[in-house]
């Protein structure tokens, strides 16, 4: 059985390995414990029967006036998540973000998140798109590191 519970500090470094093992973009531990103790509430993990962390996602709020948008809402960001290979298609992906998203909706009264996925990657796209209802904003060339491009997507968050 897979949980699904708000980060602590505890977990911040097993954060990082997942980051590492399943993502090409990689964050420094002094981002991840920065997510933690700026936004306690925007990031959830999965953990399996032996509470090995299995997944996780990193959610935030936009810190900057300009990041928020024209139309002045209060606007969230999903920065990171993964799921270890063993552990995808089973929903765990879309049950950590309907649950960062709940929160940041609840605790920091986002009214709209936004992310990035890689052109490449259809699953998560569709998942985006078609799973959790985000839209398409613009195609950002050269996103990543590697020059891949990015679906800049986002999302109206409702109660």
């Amino acid at each position: 059985m897979i949980d699904i519970r708000p980060a602590q500090v505890a977990d911040l470094q097993s954060i990082q390995q997942a980051n590492i093992a399943n993502l090409p973009e990689n964050y420094v531990f002094k981002f991840i414990l920065y997510h933690n103790i700026s936004w306690p509430q925007g990031s959830f993990v999965a953990t399996n029967s032996d509470n090995q962390i299995v997944g996780y996602v990193l959610g935030k709020m936009e810190d900057d006036e300009a990041e928020n948008g024209k139309d002045n809402r209060l606007s969230a960001h999903i920065t990171s998540i993964a799921v270890n290979r063993e552990y995808r298609r089973q929903g765990l992906a879309r049950r950590l973000l309907q649950q960062s998203l709940k929160s940041l909706r609840e605790n920091y009264r986002a009214e709209a998140v936004s992310l990035h996925v890689r052109e490449s990657n259809q699953a998560a796209f569709k998942l985006y798109r078609d799973g959790l209802g985000f839209e398409v904003k613009e195609l950002t060339k050269s996103y990543y590191a590697d020059g891949e491009d990015a679906y800049s997507m986002v999302k109206t968050l409702t109660d």
